[in-house]
């Protein structure tokens, strides 16, 4: 599996104007070799070209990790923290091998000073350049390795939601519920990816931070989280109403506005359609009923292994999908002084069209108040 993903990126470089690319720890890294290598003080960094083996600068405490799982071949240059990084830079880079005015293709979001200064130093005709394009050719398309991670990530995930609206209460806070499903998630054989927790009044913010806030009887409660299944996340977005007092007005009309326009971008999901007509599709509900204004994010985007990812589903984007590509389906609706409405479910694109992997009911839901 790795061999053939460390081939499509060789292909990619190839259909490129990237003469190699480089990978820091991060979701890339992860990709092409299978271990979760944390960013740290410490300089580590692969290098692919368009042919060959990959070479790798390695601190010597985290070589073991990989030596013992190699993929593939890869001429690696350990350090340690007595002699430090530069001369591991300087050979790695004599061996990479690459010709004057080369372009090196680095992550736009993840490439850091430190190492771009040691790439400077001892290849300095190198030109850079972003490599994001390239490596999503390769990620786009999840294998059913990937989509079966995602898969039990999302069943862990929605059975953890289960467990904890059953013991909540109103008058319990955001902080509090977030616990109580971090715990269901660990006890259900996930690592916890995040939790989002907002209730009342701070659900209008759509990625608010969790807090000491009680959510109060008829209080909007979004919840929005991720169990993790190696490496693989699960993103979903459900919101409830906390049981004991009715809700403020217009809560109910801007839910099953809501649900409907999630229905309808799913429904749209098929091979071939474009991420801006989803996009479009989704939104159009939410507009003609008269909240356009208070839908201002895209309808989705990418999942694999990370959270956020392409294909990003909003306007703009026109390359088709394709069979394997995973992304979520999110609208919502974020009023200030009322509150917030977002269902959110996690798509794959299948042959005959396409599957919603999450399957957690959407219906306007009152929670919180326990049987007699």
């Amino acid at each position: 599996m790795f061999e053939k993903r460390l081939t499509d990126l060789q292909k990619a470089i190839q259909n490129s104007k990237l003469d190699a690319v480089v990978a820091l720890p991060g979701a890339n890294l992860r990709y092409l070799t299978g271990v979760n290598f944390h960013p740290s003080e410490r300089p580590l960094a692969l290098f692919v070209r368009a042919a060959g083996a990959p070479v790798l600068v390695i601190p010597k405490l985290e070589h073991a990790k990989l030596r013992d799982v190699m993929p593939y071949e890869i001429e690696c240059f350990p350090w340690d923290d007595a002699g430090g990084p530069i001369d591991a830079f300087m050979y790695a880079l004599e061996a990479l091998a690459l010709p004057k005015q080369s372009v090196l293709g680095v992550e736009a979001l993840g490439m850091r000073y430190q190492e771009m200064e040691l790439i400077r130093q001892f290849a300095p005709g190198l030109a850079f350049d972003e490599a994001d394009n390239v490596f999503a050719a390769v990620r786009l398309k999840k294998d059913e390795t990937e989509i079966e991670q995602i898969r039990k990530a999302i069943d862990i995930s929605q059975a953890a939601l289960d467990k904890c609206l059953k013991v909540i209460k109103p008058g319990m806070t955001e902080r509090a519920i977030g616990t109580i499903l971090r715990l269901e998630i660990i006890i259900g054989g996930g690592d916890v990816g995040f939790i989002l927790v907002q209730g009342g009044e701070g659900s209008a913010q759509p990625h608010g931070d969790i807090s000491d806030r009680a959510v109060n009887p008829g209080d909007l409660l979004l919840i929005d989280f991720g169990a993790l299944v190696a490496g693989y996340p699960a993103d979903i977005t459900r919101t409830f109403v906390m049981g004991g007092a009715e809700p403020a007005p217009r809560v109910r009309e801007i839910y099953d506005l809501v649900k409907a326009a999630n229905a309808a971008g799913c429904a749209a999901c098929r091979p071939g359609a474009t991420p801006e007509e989803i996009d479009r599709i989704t939104r159009a509900v939410i507009t003609e009923g008269g909240y356009g204004e208070y839908f201002f994010h895209r309808t989705g985007h990418g999942l694999g292994l990370e959270v956020h990812e392409p294909p990003y589903i909003n306007e703009g984007n026109t390359i088709p999908l394709e069979v394997g590509n995973v992304f979520t389906i999110e609208p919502g609706i974020y009023i200030p002084g009322l509150g917030g409405v977002r269902i959110e479910d996690d798509i794959v694109i299948t042959k005959d069209g396409a599957e919603s992997l999450t399957t957690y009911p959407r219906e306007w839901s009152v929670v919180g108040v326990q049987p007699c």
